[in-house]
């Protein structure tokens, strides 16, 4: 590679590269110019430009949204990989420490600013927040040094797990469609609530809306049957918190969206006999011991959620 960055035998830079794994992470181009601070269509140019230089497709722009070719998928695991060393060398250079913390959506507060604040302050490294639609295959991919993972759902024999603490579950649901409209479906209709809330126990009545990679609540809730008997499987939450304010279904979310998700097509429900929903951070072994910065981390954020605890606010 040439100083100003270049793969000199195909002109490739680094910038084609960051590009192209925007793009993929957000299976939007739209979403990733907004990410990347840059237009669309120089977003759009310069794909095409790494796949011309390339020789190959990395993308499949024919679908409802942005998905990845089998050779797409390929070249983004090495892509990442290049990017990460990359940026973890500028970081050596310039003496500067960095923990790539990722979550899928709403880190929990104010758990998160103690951690972040306290591990900052202690340490004189940076905690670089990126919002990724599967923190655990982030993780996997060594794009993100410790994850946050919500629900109970397994992580794979290869990770590790901190348990912070439990959250209580609400229901979400669409605000009732007029009578009378023809837009009503008895498939997806709400499930009539008790008193003002819906029981875990009634959940073999419910349509549930899943978000497959990164919810809080799915068939794995319930692994000797007793569950939803339909589900409306989506891929992130932008299309599970949509696919619930068309009437798709319920969702079943930790509380905290109740403080922080504002929708206008949206209501929120308690659930009585629901279980708690554990807030874990996931962070890889592969050696005998846990880096030195992922160590200090772990440590910062247990002891905010102690604090949080203690003082009525996990």
């Amino acid at each position: 590679m040439t100083a100003s960055g270049h793969a000199s035998a195909s002109g490739i830079e680094l910038r084609h590269l960051r590009a192209f794994a925007a793009v993929a992470r957000h299976r939007s181009f739209t979403r990733a110019a907004e990410d990347l601070l840059i237009g669309q269509p120089a977003l759009s140019r310069t794909v095409a430009q790494l796949e011309a230089g390339l020789g190959i497709r990395l993308l499949d722009r024919s679908s409802r949204r942005v998905e990845l070719t089998d050779t797409g998928a390929e070249f983004l695991l090495h892509a990442e990989r290049t990017l990460a060393a990359f940026d973890g060398a500028v970081a050596a250079a310039r003496r500067e420490r960095v923990l790539r913390l990722g979550f899928s959506w709403l880190l929990p507060d104010p758990w998160a600013q103690r951690a972040i604040g306290t591990f900052e302050r202690d340490t004189d490294a940076r905690v670089e927040l990126m919002r990724c639609d599967d923190p655990l295959d982030a993780l996997h991919r060594q794009t993100v040094d410790v994850a946050l993972a919500r629900g109970g759902r397994p992580v794979g024999t290869a990770m590790r797990t901190l348990h912070l603490y439990d959250e209580q579950r609400v229901a979400v649901q669409a605000r009732a469609t007029a009578p009378g409209d023809g837009r009503e479906d008895a498939r997806n209709r709400p499930p009539r609530a008790t008193a003002g809330a819906l029981a875990w126990e009634d959940a073999a009545e419910w349509t549930l809306v899943v978000n497959t990679v990164s919810g809080t609540t799915g068939p794995w809730c319930w692994p000797n049957g007793g569950g939803p008997r339909r589900y409306v499987e989506t891929a992130n939450f932008d299309e599970w918190l949509e696919s619930v304010a068309a009437g798709r279904g319920i969702g079943i979310v930790p509380e905290v969206a109740e403080r922080r998700i504002h929708h206008p097509a949206l209501r929120y429900l308690p659930v009585t006999g629901a279980p708690p929903s554990p807030v874990r951070l996931v962070y890889r072994q592969d050696t005998a011991a846990v880096p030195a910065l992922v160590r200090r981390f772990l440590e910062a954020a247990l002891d905010a959620a102690s604090t949080c605890a203690h003082a009525g606010e996990a």
